[in-house]
């Protein structure tokens, strides 16, 4: 924390977090309340992965040769500009509230990368580099822990409008600290190669086995996402904005998950902690949806948590230091362009899926996808520490 730029980055992180939380359960509640549709409410989901899908790899090979920093500051004005939109949206405009969702990830495709890649730059890639991201985890957590209910009880009371003026307000104030980071990362001089990033996930083993286990395990958490509205709402029976205390229960387990990482890692190699934490979670998922009531729910929401935060900050970490110094943005951005492609399918997927099956069985089929990827991740990820190394792209 003694380090200036990651003090900024941290706190333009922290702010805008705040903002983006309680949009997390307003957003879903939002379209869940105007049109009283699952499938409605999914595809507000799948929207959010399209940007990142589809150009997220062609701006990560820009970012790799642009100044990352001011990358991130124009991203969030972008942002507070589309959350703007909403302000204007009703049942019969629904469509600008899809619009707005399509801006704001479009410029959430740009500092993800950015972010990911100017850390290292920020503190290194030794042990600093992990507890940066433990920090930043701890951050995350807490602000999951208290920005739901918060986004809950405005919700109830001075509602939607309030609350998306809050996001909008921190968008700005986090741009405003980013704009401030004078650190510059050494940028590739190459010419731009199409995709260079995907091609140096492929070829690395221990990149391409995290990049299948995660693409898989994220598509089930998708999917559950997409039905956790009509989850509390028709089978625990409770208003939708309680999905803000599920929510607020995940963000205290990543609160304690994200402050035992480091020691977790200490324990388990990288392939046995990204299982293991897997199938934590998976137990968890089936905790949660077969709960029968919503404090039963919160507790198994935390469990949830826990495992989940480990889990993120070792597939961040890693990636961060395997990945060739000079594609790093374009890694990344593939890694998010693969979150993405499993958010787009999970939550066009799995409320699909209630058509079908009942909406019991549709969670507990895609938890078990869950553990299935566990398995997966045993298989394709390396244990050998030494594939684990920084290799050129």
């Amino acid at each position: 924390m003694r380090n200036r730029d990651f003090r900024r980055l941290w706190l333009s992180g922290a702010v805008s977090g705040i903002g983006s939380w309680l949009l997390v359960v307003a957003i879903p509640f939002h379209v869940f309340a105007l049109t009283g549709s699952a499938v409605a409410t999914g595809l507000t989901l799948a929207l959010e992965a399209l940007p990142a899908l589809l150009i997220g790899p062609w701006a990560g090979v820009l970012l790799d040769r642009w100044n990352l920093a001011r990358a991130m500051w124009i991203a969030d004005l972008v942002s507070a500009a589309a959350v703007g939109l909403i302000l204007f949206a009703d049942r019969d405009h629904l469509w600008l509230i899809y619009l707005a969702i399509l801006l704001e990830n479009t410029a959430t495709t740009v500092f993800r990368p950015a972010s990911r890649a100017l850390l290292p730059s920020v503190v290194g890639t030794g042990d600093e580099l992990a507890t940066a991201n433990a920090i930043n985890a701890v951050t995350s957590s807490a602000i999951r822990l208290a920005a739901p209910p918060l986004g809950a009880l405005l919700l109830a009371g001075p509602g939607i409008t309030f609350v998306l003026a809050v996001d909008i307000a921190s968008y700005l104030l986090s741009a405003a600290i980013i704009a401030t980071v004078h650190l510059r990362r050494h940028t590739t001089t190459e010419p731009p190669r199409p995709l260079v990033g995907l091609r140096a996930a492929v070829r690395h083993r221990a990149l391409r086995g995290i990049l299948i286990g995660q693409t898989v395990f994220l598509t089930a958490n998708a999917g559950l996402t997409a039905l956790l509205v009509p989850f509390t709402v028709n089978r625990l029976d409770a208003p939708g904005y309680v999905v803000g205390y599920l929510i607020s229960g995940l963000g205290a387990g990543y609160l304690i998950g994200a402050a035992l990482s480091t020691k977790a890692a200490r324990l388990l190699g990288t392939r046995d902690l990204l299982a293991v934490t897997q199938l934590a979670t998976a137990a968890a998922f089936f905790g949660l949806f077969n709960a029968p009531n919503v404090p039963v729910a919160v507790v198994a929401a935390v469990l949830i948590g826990l495992p989940g935060s480990v889990l993120l900050i070792t597939a961040e970490t890693t990636i961060q230091r395997t990945a060739p110094s000079e594609a790093l943005a374009s890694v990344g951005a593939i890694f998010f362009a693969a979150d993405s492609l499993a958010l787009l399918i999970g939550a066009l997927a799995a409320p699909a899926a209630t058509l079908v099956l009942d909406l019991p069985l549709t969670l507990n089929v895609i938890a078990g996808l869950a553990v299935c990827a566990a398995g997966l991740t045993l298989l394709v990820v390396p244990r050998h520490p030494a594939s684990f190394t920084r290799t050129p792209s």
